[in-house]
């Protein structure tokens, strides 16, 4: 196998939109070939955060349901969402949390930066997993304070109904966010 690393040798924008841009990546492989890639950007570039939070002591895990267009469909994915400028993805993932579920947890650890789905985007996200305290005054009765445009469903789902959930979700017609599926599935 050879050593070398690829080479990005240019990126050149073929359309941009309010929030999302095309580009063609043309790259030498580690062979020597220049080769060409389309991909998808998000204009700002900054990176996400996603909360992987479960209640305790019930030991419930928070899962939110949103329509995404892309997929004309609703997601049930964990909550999450960018990172503002100068925000650390531990702080955005706090700040999501609160903001989509109205929960306040404690982060317990981060996977540190991981791909969403580098074959189209170079979207960056970092898990964060967190533990809430349902016996916390500020977790008594959580109210969410969704962004303009959000409408999210909250969902408590026992961890060890969580596949059951998940299967009857899907029956329904709701896709499953890839990072939760793969979570779900390490579970058992």
């Amino acid at each position: 196998m050879p050593k070398n690393r690829p080479q990005l040798l240019s990126t050149t924008l073929l359309a941009q939109g309010r929030f999302l841009q095309l580009e063609m990546r043309q790259y030498r492989d580690r062979r020597g070939v220049v080769r060409s890639w389309e991909a998808a950007q998000r204009c700002q570039a900054q990176p996400a955060a996603l909360a992987i939070a479960t209640l305790q002591p019930s030991n419930r895990v928070v899962l939110i349901r949103q329509y995404r267009p892309p997929l004309d469909r609703f997601v049930i994915e964990f909550p999450a969402g960018l990172l503002n400028p100068g925000e650390n993805a531990v702080t955005a993932a706090v700040r999501e949390l609160r903001e989509e579920t109205g929960y306040v947890g404690k982060v317990l650890d981060d996977t540190g930066l991981t791909s969403s789905s580098a074959g189209l985007t170079g979207e960056l996200v970092t898990m964060v997993i967190m533990t809430i305290d349902e016996h916390k005054p500020e977790n008594a009765a959580p109210q969410a304070k969704l962004d303009d445009g959000e409408d999210i469903d909250v969902f408590l789902v026992p961890r060890r109904e969580l596949r059951d959930f998940l299967a009857k979700r899907q029956a329904d017609g709701d896709i499953l966010d890839s990072r939760l599926a793969a979570w779900a599935a390490a579970l058992t």
